[in-house]
Protein backbone atom coordinates (compact mmCIF):
# COMPACT_ATOMS: atom_id res chain seq x y z
CA UNK A 1 0.00 0.00 0.00
CA UNK A 2 1.42 3.36 -1.05
CA UNK A 3 1.57 6.04 1.61
CA UNK A 4 2.54 9.65 1.03
CA UNK A 5 2.97 11.92 4.04
CA UNK A 6 3.79 15.63 4.02
CA UNK A 7 5.21 17.69 6.85
CA UNK A 8 6.77 21.08 7.49
CA UNK A 9 3.91 23.46 6.93
CA UNK A 10 3.11 26.28 9.31
CA UNK A 11 2.56 29.98 9.81
CA UNK A 12 5.26 32.34 8.61
CA UNK A 13 5.55 36.05 7.96
CA UNK A 14 5.89 37.39 4.46
CA UNK A 15 9.48 37.13 3.31
CA UNK A 16 10.11 34.10 5.50
CA UNK A 17 11.07 30.55 4.64
CA UNK A 18 9.74 27.05 5.15
CA UNK A 19 10.87 23.62 4.05
CA UNK A 20 8.27 21.03 3.25
CA UNK A 21 9.12 17.34 3.35
CA UNK A 22 7.32 14.35 1.93
CA UNK A 23 8.02 10.70 2.55
CA UNK A 24 6.65 7.98 0.31
CA UNK A 25 6.50 4.29 1.12
CA UNK A 26 5.08 1.25 -0.61
CA UNK A 27 6.57 2.18 -3.97
CA UNK A 28 10.00 2.17 -5.58
CA UNK A 29 10.57 5.84 -4.88
CA UNK A 30 13.46 6.38 -7.26
CA UNK A 31 11.47 5.07 -10.22
CA UNK A 32 8.98 7.91 -10.20
CA UNK A 33 8.70 11.62 -10.67
CA UNK A 34 7.34 13.53 -7.69
CA UNK A 35 5.40 16.75 -7.51
CA UNK A 36 4.14 19.46 -5.20
CA UNK A 37 0.69 20.91 -5.71
CA UNK A 38 -1.26 23.48 -3.75
CA UNK A 39 -4.84 24.56 -3.34
CA UNK A 40 -6.01 27.79 -1.77
CA UNK A 41 -9.58 28.25 -0.52
CA UNK A 42 -11.93 28.90 -3.41
CA UNK A 43 -9.27 28.21 -6.01
CA UNK A 44 -8.36 25.25 -8.17
CA UNK A 45 -5.43 23.05 -7.36
CA UNK A 46 -2.27 24.08 -9.19
CA UNK A 47 1.04 22.41 -9.84
CA UNK A 48 3.86 24.14 -7.97
CA UNK A 49 6.89 22.03 -8.85
CA UNK A 50 7.91 18.67 -10.22
CA UNK A 51 11.14 16.66 -10.20
CA UNK A 52 12.05 13.69 -12.34
CA UNK A 53 13.06 10.30 -10.94
CA UNK A 54 16.76 11.16 -10.74
CA UNK A 55 16.37 14.81 -9.85
CA UNK A 56 17.91 15.76 -13.16
CA UNK A 57 14.88 17.67 -14.39
CA UNK A 58 12.83 20.14 -12.42
CA UNK A 59 9.86 22.33 -13.27
CA UNK A 60 8.26 25.26 -11.49
CA UNK A 61 5.13 27.36 -11.56
CA UNK A 62 6.15 30.74 -12.94
CA UNK A 63 5.11 32.57 -9.79
CA UNK A 64 7.47 30.52 -7.60
CA UNK A 65 10.54 30.43 -9.86
CA UNK A 66 13.57 31.78 -8.08
CA UNK A 67 11.90 31.41 -4.66
CA UNK A 68 11.15 27.69 -4.37
CA UNK A 69 13.52 24.77 -4.86
CA UNK A 70 12.45 21.16 -5.23
CA UNK A 71 14.81 18.32 -4.41
CA UNK A 72 14.73 14.67 -3.51
CA UNK A 73 16.76 12.11 -1.59
CA UNK A 74 16.26 8.71 -3.17
CA UNK A 75 18.05 6.97 -0.32
CA UNK A 76 15.66 8.39 2.27
CA UNK A 77 12.61 8.21 -0.05
CA UNK A 78 11.99 11.86 0.71
CA UNK A 79 10.94 14.83 -1.37
CA UNK A 80 11.56 18.44 -0.32
CA UNK A 81 10.31 21.87 -1.21
CA UNK A 82 12.43 24.72 0.08
CA UNK A 83 10.35 27.88 0.02
CA UNK A 84 11.83 31.31 0.56
CA UNK A 85 10.62 34.83 -0.03
CA UNK A 86 7.14 33.65 0.88
CA UNK A 87 4.20 35.85 -0.03
CA UNK A 88 0.63 35.91 1.29
CA UNK A 89 -0.51 34.54 -2.07
CA UNK A 90 1.50 31.36 -1.37
CA UNK A 91 -0.98 30.54 1.40
CA UNK A 92 -2.55 27.18 0.57
CA UNK A 93 -2.71 23.53 1.43
CA UNK A 94 0.34 21.91 -0.13
CA UNK A 95 0.14 18.35 -1.40
CA UNK A 96 2.86 15.91 -2.34
CA UNK A 97 2.13 13.49 -5.15
CA UNK A 98 3.85 10.53 -6.77
CA UNK A 99 3.64 10.06 -10.51
CA UNK A 100 3.12 6.81 -12.36
CA UNK A 101 5.98 7.74 -14.68
CA UNK A 102 9.64 8.63 -14.23
CA UNK A 103 9.27 12.05 -15.82
CA UNK A 104 7.14 15.12 -15.19
CA UNK A 105 4.90 14.29 -18.08
CA UNK A 106 1.96 16.63 -18.37
CA UNK A 107 3.05 18.84 -15.46
CA UNK A 108 1.56 21.16 -14.24
CA UNK A 109 -1.38 18.89 -14.90
CA UNK A 110 -1.93 16.09 -12.43
CA UNK A 111 -3.27 13.27 -14.59
CA UNK A 112 -0.13 11.15 -14.11
CA UNK A 113 -0.02 11.60 -10.35
CA UNK A 114 -1.78 8.68 -8.73
CA UNK A 115 -0.70 8.85 -5.11
CA UNK A 116 -1.38 11.85 -2.92
CA UNK A 117 -0.73 12.86 0.65
CA UNK A 118 -3.19 14.51 2.99
CA UNK A 119 -1.56 17.89 2.66
CA UNK A 120 0.23 20.34 4.93
CA UNK A 121 -1.03 23.88 5.48
CA UNK A 122 1.18 26.85 4.67
CA UNK A 123 -0.04 30.24 5.85
CA UNK A 124 1.88 33.42 5.06
CA UNK A 125 0.90 36.52 6.97
CA UNK A 126 1.42 40.01 5.60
Amino acid sequence: QVQVVESGGGLVQAGGSLRLSCTASGLTFDNYAMGWYRQAPGKEREGVSCISWSGGSTYYLDSVKGRFTISRDNVLNTLYLQMSGLKPEDTAMYYCAASITSWCRGFPGSADFNYWGQGTQVTVSS
